[in-house]
């Protein structure tokens, strides 16, 4: 069953500044996520994003938590691998 996505304004802002072709991945992945969730285990963070997770796609990251009782996935931050932990 899939998950419900919900984007913060950040995540929209990362993502509008992406190139089409990297922006389609990412929602490609995302959707990805939304349907596969349960049989994946997700990679928890550590600091300021503890108690959320990564996906990645190829040299991006993808920030989310998730909410298994409301089926709820939400994206915090879509940021480069080299960038995304200096927020």
């Amino acid at each position: 069953m899939a998950y419900i996505v919900e984007v913060t304004p950040q995540a929209e802002e990362d993502i509008s500044r992406l190139d089409k072709t990297i922006a389609r991945n990412i929602a490609n992945k995302i959707a990805w996520l939304s349907q596969s969730i349960e049989l994946i285990i997700p990679a928890p963070l550590k600091g300021k994003f503890k108690g959320k997770y990564k996906l990645r796609a190829g040299d991006w990251r993808i920030i989310y938590s998730y909410e298994h009782a409301s089926q709820a996935i939400t994206i915090y931050a879509v940021r480069h691998r080299s960038e995304v932990y200096k927020v």
